[in-house]
């Protein structure tokens, strides 16, 4: 597979995109697999890096999600690259490579990983989420208790179970909701984190038809959907925040500096 190729079907994949390049360096790289260049739009391949085309094309498509990210935002990205929605954009791009048969599921299609997955869901991951419902039950018994006897719920958390008050209280929702327990604790926290009932509802949903968490937590309708102009107008303001006070720190720092001189 050449750099031609591999441009056409990323093309394939999202056609509505800004013009990018992609270039083969001929060389091999210890540190990265890939890069991407957003001034120059330059999408750099080690190609001497990958023993078949499948693990080269999945690297590009990483590439690719960086470009697609940067270039369609309407607010400046900054320096941390991998953001929840650079991972969504990723694994977007990914599931519509892998239904048009770019690429396959390496982790499921191989044998030795396969197995290994469903030994971590069926014995570690479900029985996880199974003992946070538990725990989350007991929290709620426990609570009933303080407050029938007149004690302070957070002080016996805290001092006799040592343990955490948040982490309790969202093991406490964990409960009530009734969440799955096969989707373990970590996504049971981020559905239970989810306020709205409908949202909620979305996000379990996504969560048990595999979508990746930075996936489901985008099937969370906003209030209101916000044009560029706003996100733009929020972000302007956030950044004169941002400046306003360093600028205070700034000058406070100076007039330190100025007295430590005179003295």
């Amino acid at each position: 597979m050449n750099q031609d190729q591999v441009k056409e079907i990323l093309l394939q994949i999202d056609e509505d995109v800004e013009e990018f390049f992609v270039i083969f360096s001929g060389k091999s790289s210890k540190k990265v697999n890939g890069l991407y260049h957003p001034d120059s739009r330059e999408i750099i391949l080690h190609n001497k890096n990958f023993e078949n085309d499948m693990l080269l094309l999945y690297t590009a498509i990483h590439e690719f999600a960086h470009h697609v990210h940067i270039t369609r935002s309407p607010v400046p990205i900054g320096p941390r690259a991998h953001t929840i929605e650079f991972r969504r954009i990723f694994h977007e791009l990914l599931n519509i490579a892998e239904q048009k048969g770019f690429v396959r599921d390496m982790f499921e299609s191989d044998q030795d990983l396969a197995v290994l997955t469903e030994s971590i869901r069926k014995n570690m991951i479900g029985p996880q989420g199974e003992l946070a419902r538990k725990l989350g039950e007991a929290f709620m018994q426990a609570q009933d208790l303080c407050e029938k006897k007149g004690y302070r719920f957070e002080d016996y958390i805290e001092r006799v179970l040592q343990f955490d008050t948040t982490t309790a209280r969202t093991l406490m929702k964990v409960n009530n909701y009734n969440l799955p327990a096969e989707l373990g604790y970590e996504n049971m926290k981020l559905v239970a984190s989810v306020a709205d009932g409908d949202n909620r509802e979305a996000v379990q949903s996504s969560l048990l038809q595999g979508s990746s968490r930075d996936t489901a937590k985008f099937t969370i309708k906003s209030p209101s959907d916000e044009d560029p102009m706003t996100r733009l107008l929020k972000e302007k303001k956030r950044i004169e925040k941002t400046i306003d006070s360093l600028t205070k720190k700034l000058e406070q720092v100076n007039m330190n500096l100025e007295k430590i001189e005179v003295e």
